[in-house]
């Protein structure tokens, strides 16, 4: 395997490297590649905090999601208003949150939504980044989002698109080129990682991620939501998690954050120096609020990114 200093790596090299076996001194060799990339190029560690507003039956229809309008089992419906989203955005917020993530079903009135991004910028310092993670929109929907207060957007084109989910390919696609027109800051993840994801399939969502240029990139394996189409379709090791995460970095080569999700201490041995803090409803749970189950807080993903040595400052 080889383990070069190219900027470009090629797709054949980027799935040599998936390849890895990862019980084999490679493997070690790749996290620590990873590791000396993220030590030479992040200057710190990032805590992101994502509150999700709304748990409705999600026309998105999604096979791994707990909102999904085919099998919703979050345990209550709810939605939060502007002031109710304000509210919680003061109980979540710490100093050392650096992007505040505002998740939201398709079901989200648009225009509620412009108003929650308004009410929520006038709550935080203007140095913290603020971040939508929304259905798709069109590129006049996505300067509303900007000019209302949002700095960037969580989106994706999601690991076999319009097979697992009632979403097309193409959609999501031009929601990325609509975020780029506004010069709203793109964060990419590969997504949800499931055993029966192909290394093609992985390797080309990290040279999407690449051709995109991102700056804020992650990789996110499946769980298993009781109650989903895909509660028992598997999960990958936290081995294998680490590994896709230290091939992405060395091929994304994202300037400002790699993050790995769920939080996951092995993943951590990659150069990994970006964690989330989750509020509210979250995809991957069953409860309606995350922070009570699934969701790690801003203080545990603090502490595990300081046990790896990455200093997270206050704002």
């Amino acid at each position: 395997m080889l383990i070069s200093d190219n900027e470009k790596r090629s797709r054949e090299e980027i799935l040599a490297l998936l390849k890895t076996d990862v019980h084999s001194k490679e493997y070690y060799r790749l996290l620590a590649a990873a590791e000396e990339y993220a030590r030479a190029t992040f200057q710190r560690g990032y805590v992101f905090c994502q509150i999700g507003l709304d748990s409705n039956p999600c026309p998105g229809n999604c096979a791994f999601c707990s909102m999904a309008k085919d099998h919703f089992c979050v345990e209550k419906r709810f939605t939060r208003s502007p002031e109710e989203t304000a509210e919680e955005i003061v109980k979540a917020y710490t100093p050392q949150v650096s992007d505040l993530f505002l998740m939201t079903t398709e079901c989200y009135d648009r225009e509620v939504f412009l108003e929650v991004i308004r009410k929520a910028r006038a709550i935080l310092p203007q140095k913290v980044r603020l971040v939508v993670n929304t259905g798709d929109f069109d590129v006049a929907y996505a300067r509303k989002l900007r000019e209302s207060g949002a700095t960037g957007a969580y989106h994706i084109v999601r690991l076999r698109e319009g097979e697992d989910t009632d979403i097309s390919p193409g959609k999501r696609e031009k929601t990325l080129q609509a975020i780029a027109e506004a010069g709203l800051e793109l964060y990419y993840c590969v997504e949800p990682i499931g055993p029966e994801h192909t290394y093609e399939e992985i390797a080309a969502e990290i040279l999407r991620a690449r051709q995109l240029q991102v700056r804020y990139m992650a990789v996110m394996r499946r769980v298993g939501v009781r109650g989903t189409r895909k509660e028992h379709a598997g999960t990958i090791s936290s081995r294998e998690l680490a590994k896709i995460a230290a091939v992405a970095m060395l091929a994304v080569r994202p300037a400002v954050s790699m993050n790995v999700h769920e939080v996951n201490p092995v993943a951590m041995l990659a150069g990994v120096n970006q964690l989330y803090a989750e509020y509210g409803v979250n995809p991957r749970d069953c409860a309606a609020e995350t922070s009570h189950n699934r969701g790690y807080s801003v203080e545990a993903c603090v502490d595990l990114l300081a046990e790896n040595g990455w200093e997270v400052p206050c704002n």
